[in-house]
């Protein structure tokens, strides 16, 4: 499990700090569809990119990991690339889009040809990192093929296993937290269908990192935690095992 055993009246306390360090505003209303910008149905061979927002971030906050290595992505240009950022209680909205991406012939499904095209990777921190695998499992069940998965500082139930639908996963995580740890290994449910590209372990005892646009509540209650989310060495890493996902995907493709 990614938290401490704790009794129940603490592990109960820590729950709802948790919840109040990483809430937004209060009347947040939430992402809809019409804020992705990606035009559907994908030609062929493109590839969609969706991150998942820890928290209640906004999709859309551009101080965040999740959101910031999204838009240098996007900075890329590479015009067979695709880039969402989805809050993490929003699967629906992920699910509606990867639909919509990969059913070419607009019949409202994917057949068995369509799913056979999907070029998908998920990235998500914290509760964003938990969303991924969540998010797999119900695409599992679609039929729908994951070619790259990475958490980081993933802090779900069950985030330890990842299902045979996904080709590659990944693991960033810290272990210096009071109450909030990330999943310290993955592993696959098939090692014959998923490969683990890795599991990596950040330690924050002595590193100094820039939480300057974290609250005080998150510097306080979450130090590792939001230190390893605003550690560049961290996205640097996430981005490195993205691009080369994608290379990977577009090797045989016309430059």
């Amino acid at each position: 499990m990614s938290l401490y055993t704790f009794p129940k009246s603490r592990l109960s306390l820590a729950l709802l700090l948790v919840a109040a360090t990483n809430s937004g505003c209060l009347f947040f209303h939430g992402q809809r569809y019409h804020h992705f910008s990606t035009k559907t149905p994908l030609v062929n061979n493109h590839i969609l990119v969706l991150g998942f927002m820890g928290g209640r971030e906004p999709w859309n906050n551009h101080k965040r990991g999740v959101r910031k290595l999204a838009l240098k992505l996007l900075s890329l240009n590479l015009p067979y690339l695709h880039v969402e950022t989805v809050e993490n209680k929003k699967r629906k909205l992920a699910i509606e889009l990867i639909r919509n991406a990969f059913d070419r012939n607009l019949d409202g499904h994917l057949d068995q040809q369509e799913c056979a095209s999907v070029r998908l990777i998920l990235f998500g921190h914290s509760f964003g990192g938990a969303a991924v695998v969540k998010l797999a499992r119900q695409l599992k069940k679609m039929n729908i093929p994951v070619s790259l998965s990475v958490q980081v500082d993933s802090i779900g139930r069950g985030d330890k296993t990842i299902p045979s639908n996904v080709r590659s996963a990944a693991n960033l995580f810290q272990r210096n937290g009071m109450i909030i740890r990330g999943e310290k290994q993955i592993e696959p449910e098939d090692p014959n269908r998923t490969a683990i590209i890795g599991n990596y372990r950040y330690d924050y005892r002595d590193k100094k990192i820039d939480v300057k646009d974290a609250s005080w509540l998150k510097r306080a209650f979450q130090a590792a935690h939001t230190k390893m989310e605003y550690d560049p060495e961290v996205w640097a890493k996430v981005e490195e095992i993205i691009l080369s996902e994608i290379r990977e995907m577009t090797v045989d493709m016309p430059r």
